[in-house]
């Protein structure tokens, strides 16, 4: 099990963090969190601790800590304090570093690499990355943008290949220097779109520090999907981290119908006590962050909180 250093946590320690994809990047006010300082940001992160969480995902479509001043770095790690968060991880949302564009990939493999030296200043473990890119206009005018096709890799060619091994080589070799771990998050039509295609890439990175984040994102597609429970047996082994949602899905396959929305995580389609029990029993003791898209997806995040702890308590019994 490749899970970084070895720790035993309890139900009640296990690191479980919300997501804050669901959170605007401005505060009430309009400010651009960017901007903004403490007492902006608090609105945010003190909404997440009443809610029951000791952890957040920093994710960067709603503050971005590598593009953060050297004070306001600092006021983000005192305001974390102040308030008893741990951080889970820095997710990097839409920045693949194998951009098709060049120079949208030199960007993004600039900004994953302060990112990591930014999570190594502030204390945080790990920071999650991902190949899938910006979303289509389709996207864009979607209710939910897995309503729509998005961007597919060309996962026939050699030379896309070994271009996102290569970069993902230097993020593994830069976590290295600063005592940081990445994870690789799971996303259809990518390297890292089948549990087979992620094992064979993450395989190829071939980087102490690189190891996977088998988020069930594949689950929403509308379009058959692998077992779930085959991801999960096959990716958990390789994973250091794992982002957790769920959905409702149903599926008329000889009329190629399928419809999928979100869920609270005891609700849909996965089954996490299963999945808790079977990441236990292998061993995988990496954070985890809840995700959900629509309605009030903190409270359900919070719902969520407290059921992986009760999983987990008779998981870990």
């Amino acid at each position: 099990m490749v899970t970084g250093p070895q720790r035993t946590w309890t139900a009640e320690t296990w690191p479980i963090g919300t997501a804050l994809v669901h959170f605007p990047p401005h505060s009430r006010a309009g400010r651009p969190l960017q901007e903004a300082g403490a007492d902006e940001w608090a609105e945010v992160l003190g909404q997440v601790k009443r809610a029951g969480f000791g952890h957040v995902d920093l994710t960067d479509t709603w503050l971005r800590p590598a593009l953060l001043s050297d004070s306001q770095q600092r006021e983000l790690r005192d305001l974390l304090s102040g308030l008893g968060l741990g951080v889970t991880a820095i997710s990097l949302i839409r920045k693949s570093v194998a951009h098709p564009e060049p120079a949208k990939a030199q960007a993004n493999l600039d900004y994953a690499l302060a990112t990591i030296e930014t999570a190594a200043r502030l204390g945080i473990g790990i920071v999650s990355v991902g190949l899938h890119i910006e979303t289509t206009e389709e996207q864009n005018k979607a209710l939910w943008f897995w309503d729509a096709p998005g961007w597919v890799e060309d996962l026939g060619s050699q030379d896309r290949w070994d271009y996102t091994v290569e970069r993902l080589q230097v993020l593994g070799d830069k976590a290295a220097e600063h005592g940081v771990q990445v994870s690789l998050e799971m996303y259809e039509d990518t390297f890292l779109g089948t549990s087979d295609l992620a094992v064979k890439l993450v395989t190829a990175v071939d980087r102490a520090t690189v190891h996977l984040n088998p988020d069930l994102n594949l689950v929403r597609l509308h379009r058959p999907i692998e077992p779930w429970r085959e991801i999960i047996e096959k990716t958990l082994p390789h994973a250091n981290y794992w982002h957790v949602k769920n959905f409702h899905r149903d599926e008329y396959p000889d009329r190629d119908l399928y419809f999928v929305h979100g869920a609270p995580l005891a609700e849909g389609f996965i089954d996490f006590r299963w999945a808790l029990q079977h990441a236990v029993d292998i061993g995988f003791n990496g954070p985890l962050t809840i995700e959900h898209y629509g309605g009030d997806s903190l409270s359900i995040a919070a719902s969520g909180h407290d059921y992986l702890r009760r999983v987990l308590a008779e998981a870990l019994a």
